[in-house]
């Protein structure tokens, strides 16, 4: 993998974990997701947006972040953890480009307030061992997983 030497263009999301459903939002406003259960009669997803249009790479980090959350909620539930209620991901997607190639590279954020850090960590790296967004990612660009517990 190449490692990007300039980064053109960053996509960011904060995916919320709550009893109502999962919402993504985009850091500034331009894309809110709600996505509801694959079992429920409601719609999958709402989308609301907000000119400017986002990015691809915000498209991207909102899908992967949406996943992602739900594999942490399926591993926690193996695992019999109950969440935090302010449990959330962020995801970053950069695009970037190192000569005239171009790459994405991305940093995955999850933050579980009050758990021990071993446990978070655990849950973390189970979540993406299970996430397709994170299998279809592996090894193709870089990516930080990273854990806060507080």
């Amino acid at each position: 993998m190449s490692k990007i030497e300039k980064v053109l263009a960053t996509g960011k999301t904060h995916t919320m974990h709550s009893s109502a459903g999962v919402t993504s939002r985009g850091h500034n406003g331009t894309l809110d997701i709600a996505l509801s259960p694959g079992n429920s009669t409601t719609p999958a997803h709402v989308f609301t947006t907000v000119q400017p249009h986002p990015t691809a790479e915000q498209l991207f980090a909102g899908a992967w972040s949406a996943c992602y959350i739900a594999a942490v909620g399926l591993v926690a539930k193996e695992m019999k953890l109950e969440l935090p209620s302010d449990l959330a991901v962020d995801i970053e997607v950069d695009l970037g480009q190192t000569g005239a190639d171009y790459f994405l590279q991305a940093r995955l954020n999850l933050r579980a307030p009050g758990l021990p850090q071993d446990v978070a960590t655990q849950l973390a790296h189970a979540a993406d061992a299970i996430c397709p967004y994170s299998k279809a990612t592996r090894g193709n660009i870089e990516v930080a997983l990273n854990v806060f517990t507080s």
